[in-house]
């Protein structure tokens, strides 16, 4: 392909897919095509789609709707423009896309996004095409490695992905069917492209997985290598200041990992670690295959080596069969855990899952009401988790210029936004704040100025009794 076209690349849902869609631009910029902001002057649009959740697919035919009017314009000011859907709604709907959105000119599945320059040019020369098998071999094999300049138009923080696929098989859940069976990439390769990024001011990186703590890669030693040895040997490596990984189960949360959390000073204390309902009952249901003893065993040895280890979660309110009493177990574990935060959601039923084959389907109204209800716990339980960071000095990776001239934004080791009034040429660099006010989402605070005199410092790697 000749002369430069230019590329817009929308992501929805999880961070894999804004992983997979900057691997999607690294794999065009050698075929012509440069990234842009907006999809008005694009020469070829894709929506790099998420299939969780009934929205977020409404929300793709909704955006659908759209490219198809700013094809229509393009077409009558003589520019022709190629529209693909990626992702896991492309590899679960296959067809009916483009039997529902016409305007559709490829529709590319998870695991063929490597092929784009070949589908391309097929899909615009024959019209609209479809390719959602599951290859034999390794996409990562063929991606494109990103230039030192857009790793660095990119920022100083950067996701990873290390393994695809689940095998657990939750009865609400589509990543089996759309992503595959657990996959790992081997050791050699991730540590290439942490290399990679380093070398090109990437500060912190984010290893990431629909099961990242079953990662099970070969190792240089030929052996299978935990995700705990993995992280040993990123943290040993010059330029990686920061180290995170999401998302976790609860079974995989083995005690080599466990203990990563204590002796690496680069992972940082927060962890994402889903459970999904406080209820034994309905954990079987969704055939969680843990119990919710199980799940506080595992945060009670997280927090004996990490005590002030920050959790996060994932709640489903409403699954089929949920009664009041297995709503209020959940409240009860929120409360027990105190969370740092937590996504939470109505169940939608996915078709083709075994939830969504259940006959006690939970009335709308009632689901409404118990998220509104999980919600207020939830922000109960941030709002108090933050509270405990008032006060305190913590080291912020400074990522971003604020909204306001004069502020920059930054990241706690405990994920949190940290913005302060500062130079901007602190970017890309790690200094202490003094957290002096919070919001609901943020904090606030200023530039530690002797550290020395702080009494109470909490730096990446000690402990805040949060």
């Amino acid at each position: 392909m000749t002369g430069l076209r230019k590329l817009f690349v929308k992501s929805f849902g999880c961070q894999m897919n804004v992983y997979d869609s900057r691997r999607m631009a690294d794999t065009l910029a050698p075929e012509g095509y440069a990234e842009t902001a907006t999809p008005e002057d694009a020469d070829l649009i894709i929506l790099n789609t998420c299939h969780i959740r009934e929205k977020a697919a409404d929300k793709v035919y909704s955006e659908l709707g759209r490219m198809r009017r700013l094809k229509e314009a393009a077409a009558e000011d003589g520019r022709d423009v190629l529209v693909a859907v990626a992702g896991c709604v492309a590899q679960a709907e296959g067809d009916e896309i483009i039997r529902r959105a016409p305007t559709v000119d490829l529709v590319v599945g998870s695991q063929n996004y490597h092929r784009l320059p070949e589908l391309i040019v097929r899909a615009g020369r024959d019209g609209p095409l479809v390719d959602t098998e599951f290859p034999v071999d390794d996409k990562f094999d063929h991606l494109a490695a990103p230039s030192a300049t857009a790793i660095r138009a990119r920022g100083v923080t950067a996701f990873v992905t290390v393994q695809e696929g689940c095998d657990k098989f939750c009865s609400f859940c589509v990543v089996p069917y759309t992503r595959g069976a657990e996959t790992s990439r081997p050791v050699v390769k991730v540590v290439a492209e942490v290399e990679r990024l380093a070398a090109a001011g990437v500060r912190e990186i984010t290893l990431i997985g629909q099961n990242v703590n079953a990662y099970h890669g070969t190792g240089p030693d030929g052996r299978p290598w935990s995700l705990a040895r993995l992280l040993e040997r990123l943290a040993a490596m010059r330029g990686v200041e920061r180290l995170r990984y999401t998302t976790s189960h609860p079974l995989d949360m083995a005690d080599d990992l466990i203990a990563a959390h204590r002796d690496l000073p680069a992972l940082m204390p927060q962890l994402h670690l889903p459970v999904q309902s406080g209820s034994d009952r309905i954990l079987a249901a969704m055939n969680r295959r843990h119990s919710c003893a199980d799940y506080r065993d595992v945060v009670a040895r997280l927090r004996k080596a990490r005590p002030d280890l920050a959790l996060t979660s994932d709640f489903i309110v409403g699954f089929p069969g949920e009664t009041d009493a297995d709503f209020a177990e959940t409240l009860g574990l929120i409360g027990d855990v105190a969370y740092a935060g937590a996504f939470s959601f109505k169940y939608s039923p996915r078709p083709g899952t075994p939830g969504a084959e259940i006959a006690e389907q939970v009335n709308e109204a009632v689901k409404s009401d118990r998220l509104q209800q999980l919600q207020q716990a939830i922000d109960r339980s941030q709002t108090a988790f933050n509270r405990g960071c008032v006060g305190r000095t913590l080291s912020v990776l400074f990522e971003r210029p604020g909204r306001h001239r004069g502020q920059i934004v930054g990241r706690s080791p405990y994920l949190q936004p940290v913005q302060i009034d500062a130079p901007a040429s602190l970017i890309g660099t790690i200094a202490d704040v003094t957290v002096t006010e919070m919001a609901s989402n943020s904090l606030f605070g200023a530039l530690a100025q002797d550290a020395s005199q702080q009494t109470s410092r909490v730096p990446a790697h000690a402990g805040a009794g949060a």
